[in-house]
Parts: structure tokens; C-alpha cells; sequence
């Protein structure tokens, strides 16, 4: 050992010693290096021990490496493994005191090496124990998966419904708002009526002093029109229902206000839920895929490594690994004609909008058709061919895979399965996952409080992921048939302030037909 490796020996060994002497010169010898299980019990070794680091690193109080009295009579009994293992982080003993009877499987990676399926495979008692090895990693991987796809779906269902609440709560919000107003502005209107009425009596040669004080300033509110109302007694009186009516609105505006004010802020704390269940939910994706991709890069290998333990032909370890990288060689080549397939059925379904676009002639502001990825003005562009077949707004219950959905936050164009879907402007992909009704669902944030999603994406039709940029018209995904769908089409959503809006009216302001 030279003396550039004495830091990480000493670190290793919980010897303190001093940085100064790392780069002295002095060779630095670990008892490693000259002392064994087997011969630690010899007091002649002991003797030549004491010697050999006192020649080398000249005194213990010099290095501080040695062993000290107590180490020493340590070391003269023999020492058994678990007396060696607990002493390893003093480092008096590395890897090789521990003998030959510690298998390197013990130190290998979680998952069993064909070397390692090879050297069970010829030990009946290690053979036993590699099998319930490998059928533990086995149920392991596949519990993994299926717990964390559970765990996303299950989030992404609580999304889902966050979401609805969130948008619920800001319609009540907005309603009672609207409520508020229009008591306001009746109230006024009342006030605004017995305003004119003392006007008719002021010309008719009313002498009332209240008269004069009413029209000797202006009056903005229904509030102020009140307040010099209420000192007229004559008119008051004459016009009991016209005045209690006007106080009534006044005092139903001012609770509608308050009213309003109570469900803005429980919308803002939904609004919050709803964000942070759509950042759960797309963890949890991710987390479901990391343990779906591991699955898939071990499970076939685990597999035959199980079913070569237990086979009892001729058949050799080296068999089962060749039709392990058969089959890898097979995958791959199938996903590459998956894609090749899915990019001709994108091109082709291009070409046929094209064409029906051109057949039905510019259409614009209707829903005759329209080409995917054509420019509007201001960076957007249309986000997928064909016509719209459902509008924004309130519609039957419409189920799809498992999943049923009322009332319709979003435009649907009806296109074929496969069709390329675009981005409608350029931003940063905020969720990319399965979600509940939605399916195959992206998000992408494009600033000033502007998101739109891209619902019911082919399974297997990601071409883009999560945290990623996308410029406006960048191919990001594939036309599919999941969640509550019953057939391929694009559902579309823009998405302000957090609230769903009508896609049509906001593509149209921006040079889109639909």
C-alpha cells in the first residue's frame, strides 16, 4: 500500500491520523496486509507483528496506525466471523479474513449473474436457495409494479376529482358574485327611482328642507342615495315600498358580497389541492414506469434463470442466456415496427385531413374540418385534423373504459386513431400521464396562467414527457381511444387561471378554425 492511499485506509479503519503525514513518505502498512484468521492466534506472529509495523511506520504514536495493546490481545485468541465482521470497521480485517466460505453472491448486485445461476446449478443446497431467491425477486418486481401503478392510479383519480371540485367551488364563487351585483345594481336602480321622485316633488314647489339636502350634493352609491333618502320622511312614507325594497337589495348585496368573498377563498385552497394532486398524481407515474422499466429489464432474464435451476435435460446455462438475448433482439424489433406502423398511420391520417380540408374548402369558424398543425396568428396553431364533434358545455354521461364522464370541458376532434396530435403553442409539458377519465393525458403550460391538455392519447403514443419544452405544432403525442372514450378522437382543453374554458371562441381569436 503506498502512502497516497493512507487517507481512505485510515478513513476505512477509524484511524485519526493527521492530514500532515498523508504525503510524509511514511509507508503506512494496515494489519490487513499481514495478518489472517489462521494465524492470528500464533504469539510468535504476534511478536513479528509488533515488529514489522514498528520498522515500517516507526513508532504507533508516529502514524497512529498500529494496533494498540488491547488489539494486540485481541488478536492472540482466535477469532471467529462474527468477532471479524464486527471488527471491520476498525480495520483490522478486510475481506479476505473472512474466508472462502462467504460466496461472492453475497456481494454481488440484487439480481443473481448467470455465473452466479452456474455455480448454483452444480451445488443441490445453493441450487435450493438461488430458486427462492430468484422466485422472491420474481414476486418482488411484480408487486412493485403493481402497487405503484395502483398508487398512480389511484392519485391520479384524486386529481381528477380535485379538479372538478376546484372548478365547481369557482363556478359557486363567480355565481354568488354575479348574485352580489346584480342586488347592487337593483338596489341603485330602487334609489335611483326615489331620486326622481323627489325631483318631481322639489319642482312641484316641495318646501321640505330634506329636499334641498338631497340635491346639494351627488350621491354615487345606492348606499349614499339611501343614507339622504332615509331624511325624508314625507317621501320615505309615501314610498314605504319602493324605499324597503331598495334596502332590502342594498342588505342582500352586502351578504351576497361576503357570500362571495367565503367561496373565493375555499376556490383558492381547491385551487391548491388540485395542483398539488396533479404533482402526486405525475410522481407517481413516473414512479409506476421506473418499476414497470426495471420489471422489464429483468423479469425475462429472472425467468430463465429460475427455469434453468429446475431443469433437469441437457439443456445448459448458456441455452437459457442465448434465448434471453433472442428474445431482448425480438423486442426491440417488434417496438421498432410498433413505431414504424404508428408513424405511416400518422402520415397517412395527415394526408386524408389534408385532403378532406381541401375538398370541403376553407371553412373557417366552422367544424367541417380542418389540418393538424396548421399556423393561426399570435404562435398557435390547430392541434389535430378533422371536424369537431362534440362541443364545450353540458352533455349526457358518456362512458369509456371503465370510466363515465358528465358535462363536456373541452372540444373533441374527430379524427382517426393514430392521427398526430400538436401542440397548440409552444410551452413546457407540466403532466404526462394516465388520468383517470382523461387516459393518456398531457398538460402544457404556455405562461400568463395559459394551459392546454391533450385527453384520450394512444396507449404507447408519448413522444414527449414530462418537464420537457415543446415548440407550437411539435408532434407530441398520437390519437387514441383511452379513458371514457368510445372511439379515437382528440379531446382538446384550454385551461385559465386554472379553469377549463370553451376551446372554440379562444382558437377562433387566434386565427384557428374549428
Amino acid at each position: 500500500m503506498s502512502s497516497r492511499d493512507a487517507p481512505a485506509r485510515a478513513k476505512m479503519a477509524g484511524q485519526r491520523m493527521p492530514p500532515e503525514r498523508w504525503a510524509s513518505g511514511v509507508n503506512v502498512v494496515s494489519v490487513t496486509d499481514v495478518v489472517s484468521v489462521t494465524d492470528a492466534a500464533d504469539p510468535k506472529a504476534d511478536t513479528e507483528l509488533r515488529a514489522f509495523v514498528m520498522d515500517e511506520a516507526g513508532s504507533p504514536e508516529d502514524c497512529g496506525c498500529a494496533p494498540t495493546e488491547r488489539e494486540l490481545r485481541s488478536l492472540r485468541s482466535p477469532l471467529s466471523r462474527r468477532t471479524a465482521l464486527g471488527l471491520g470497521g476498525l480495520g483490522i480485517l478486510g475481506l479476505s479474513a473472512l474466508g472462502a466460505g462467504l460466496g461472492s453472491a453475497a456481494f454481488a448486485a440484487d439480481y443473481p449473474s448467470w455465473d452466479d445461476v452456474q455455480r448454483a446449478k452444480n451445488n443441490e443446497s445453493a441450487k435450493a436457495a438461488e430458486v427462492t431467491r430468484i422466485e422472491g425477486l420474481i414476486a418482488d418486481l411484480q408487486a412493485d409494479v403493481a402497487a405503484k401503478q395502483a398508487e398512480a392510479e389511484r392519485l391520479a383519480g384524486e386529481y381528477a376529482a380535485a379538479q372538478e371540485a376546484y372548478e365547481t367551488a369557482a363556478a359557486d364563487a363567480a355565481s354568488l358574485q354575479d348574485q352580489a351585483n346584480a342586488e347592487d345594481a337593483r338596489a341603485k336602480e330602487t334609489a335611483e327611482k326615489l331620486g326622481r321622485l323627489a325631483a318631481q316633488q322639489y319642482r312641484t314647489g316641495g318646501d321640505d328642507a330634506a329636499l334641498e339636502l338631497f340635491f346639494s350634493g351627488s350621491a354615487a352609491t345606492a348606499d349614499d342615495l339611501l343614507a339622504k333618502l332615509g331624511t325624508m320622511d314625507r317621501l320615505v312614507a309615501a314610498n314605504q315600498g319602493v324605499y324597503a325594497d331598495a334596502v332590502g337589495a342594498r342588505d342582500n348585496a352586502t351578504n351576497l358580497s361576503k357570500q362571495a368573498q367565503v367561496a373565493r377563498d375555499e376556490r383558492d385552497r381547491l385551487q391548491q389541492v388540485a395542483e398539488q394532486k396533479m404533482v402526486a398524481a405525475q410522481d407517481a407515474a413516473v414512479a409506476a414506469q421506473a418499476a414497470l422499466d426495471t420489471q422489464t429489464a429483468n423479469l425475462d432474464t429472472l425467468q430463465a434463470q429460475l427455469a434453468a435451476l429446475k431443469d433437469t435435460t441437457a439443456k445448459t446455462i448458456a441455452d437459457y442466456q442465448t434465448g434471453v438475448e433472442v428474445r431482448r433482439r425480438e423486442e426491440e424489433a417488434r417496438k421498432a415496427a410498433a413505431a414504424a406502423a404508428a408513424k405511416a398511420a400518422a402520415e397517412a391520417a395527415a394526408k386524408a385531413a389534408a385532403e378532406a380540408a381541401a375538398n370541403a374548402g376553407s371553412g373557417s369558424g366552422s367544424s367541417s374540418g380542418g389540418t393538424g398543425g396548421q399556423a393561426g396568428s399570435s404562435g398557435w396553431v390547430r392541434p389535430a385534423s378533422g371536424y369537431i364533434s362534440s362541443w364545450f358545455g353540458n352533455r349526457g354521461t358518456i362512458c369509456g373504459n371503465g370510466y363515465c364522464t358528465t358535462g363536456h370541458r373541452g372540444i373533441d376532434f374527430a379524427t382517426s386513431c393514430w392521427s398526430p396530435i400538436y401542440a397548440a403553442a409552444a410551452g413546457t409539458v407540466v403532466f404526462a400521464a394516465y388520468a383517470d377519465s382523461w387516459g393518456n393525458y398531457i398538460k402544457v403550460d404556455h405562461g400568463g396562467g395559459i394551459v392546454t391538455g391533450y385527453a384520450h392519447i394512444a396507449t404507447g403514443g408519448y413522444v414527449v414527457g414530462y418537464g420537457q419544452w415543446v415548440n407550437a405544432g411539435q408532434l407530441i403525442a398520437y390519437v387514441g381511444n383511452t379513458g371514457a372514450s368510445s372511439g379515437c378522437h382528440l379531446h382538446f382543453e384550454v385551461y385559465s387561471g386554472g379553469v377549463r374554458i370553451d376551446p372554440a371562441p379562444f382558437l377562433r381569436a387566434r386565427g384557428i378554425s374549428v
